[in-house]
């Protein structure tokens, strides 16, 4: 009775063991402690940019200049889970964002520890490095411990981004691109090309007032 006790609890040992070995093996392989987006995506996932995708659209400095804290507001509702905003506000599994918007990247933030690849990222928060870290954490820094995939929306991030600067503001926000002169210029070519508008017939109705030579007939009458 003790030989097969024995037995049947040296076989599950065993059994146990090359399972674990086989899980850990596994995991190393396909890199399952290091999680990352498909290749190729099943299907869309609402706010999330698409890699690879070309973005058209207006500028980030048009999109700032016509944007609405209010609305960033609401998307940031998304980020409360692992960050505070208001000022003095408590690093969570996120540091606290409260005057993140100019400040050094991946610095200061009451001791919250920063992946190497953000503690040792040149540069600050401007606008522009806002918008391509809010577009893909992990395009912008591959080490970080952000697991948020992205706002694939441009209107979406410079609404957070307004957010972040009403929240312990900021550097003043870049000017809008002018309008192209080309254009412009070739709008009042156009214009101009045009000329002033006149009514159909108006010179055929100037041609009938014009005076009329007296009659052969009057001036004979006239000579008598």
């Amino acid at each position: 009775m003790n030989d097969n006790f024995n037995t049947i609890a040296g076989w599950t040992l065993f059994a146990g063991i090359v399972a674990l070995g086989l899980s850990i093996g596994s995991g190393l392989y396909f890199q399952a402690d290091k999680p990352h987006r498909p290749h190729e995506m099943g299907f869309p996932i609402e706010g999330v940019v698409e890699a690879g995708a070309a973005e058209e659209g207006p500028a980030l400095a048009t999109l700032l200049a016509e944007g609405d804290p209010a609305q960033g507001q609401a998307i940031f509702a998304k980020c409360t889970a692992c960050h505070t905003i208001e000022q003095g506000g408590a690093n969570g599994i996120g540091p606290n964002l409260f005057a993140t918007v100019g400040e050094p990247i991946g610095k200061g933030k009451a001791g919250f520890a920063f992946s190497s690849d953000l503690a040792g990222h040149d540069g600050a928060w401007t606008y522009e490095n806002l918008d391509a870290w809010l577009k893909s954490p992990k395009a912008f820094a591959p080490g970080t411990k952000m697991t948020f995939a992205g706002l694939g929306k441009a209107e979406d991030r410079a609404n957070v981004i307004l957010y972040l600067m009403q929240n312990g503001g900021g550097p003043p926000l870049p000017a809008p691109p002018a309008a192209e002169p080309a254009e412009d210029a070739a709008a009042a070519a156009g214009d101009a090309a045009a000329g002033p508008a006149t009514e159909p017939g108006a010179d055929a109705a100037g041609a009938v007032a014009q005076p009329q030579p007296a009659a052969a007939a009057n001036a004979a009458t006239a000579n008598d």
